[in-house]
């Protein structure tokens, strides 16, 4: 019994010891870090279309929500990416939309990757095909696809440069 009290005495003791340290007052505080990442709100502007895109990072409830054929955020079935880019606020614009398939077609086919945040899964186009079903275009390939409204796909929105409707015009 002396020994188990002995040594408990003794871890501690060592173990104040250790705790306590060398407080020293000068000290550097420790930075505010912000919350908002570097990367936020990125578009990549398409000047000879004259086509703003949404650059935003994919969390991982939408690469779930791809692959398990739900919709949640930037992927979903036709019907929640129509409604995804309509109600989308980003990097001060609310005029989004889902883009055709040849403007997806467009800005895959040049060369290299131009987003930052990209996927290598289909993404939803508006473009209607003639048996009930609508294009997504393929990133790496660029050619369009046809699949059902119920399908989960990635969505990207897009906009027109020169209808500079932002949030800040609309309330005046």
């Amino acid at each position: 019994m002396k020994k188990s009290v002995l040594a408990a005495g003794i871890f501690l003791a060592s173990a104040l010891l250790m705790g306590g340290g060398n407080v020293n007052p000068n000290l550097s505080e420790v930075a505010d870090i912000p919350l908002k990442s570097c990367k936020a709100n990125k578009v990549y502007i398409e000047h000879d279309t004259k086509l703003m895109w949404q650059d935003q990072p994919y969390v991982d409830a939408e690469d779930g929500a791809y692959k398990r054929n739900r919709s949640v955020g930037k992927a979903g079935n036709w019907n929640h990416a129509m409604n995804y880019c309509r109600r989308l606020i980003y990097a001060g614009y609310s005029d989004w939309r889902l883009p055709t398939a040849d403007e997806l077609i467009h800005v895959h086919r040049k060369k290299g990757q131009v987003f930052h945040y990209y996927r290598s899964n289909d993404f939803w186009s508006s473009t209607p095909t003639t048996d009930v079903r609508y294009y997504v275009v393929y990133p790496a390939d660029a050619y369009q696809y046809k699949r059902y409204k119920r399908e989960s796909n990635y969505i990207r929105c897009v906009r027109c440069i020169g209808e500079e409707r932002d949030i800040t015009a609309r309330s005046r």
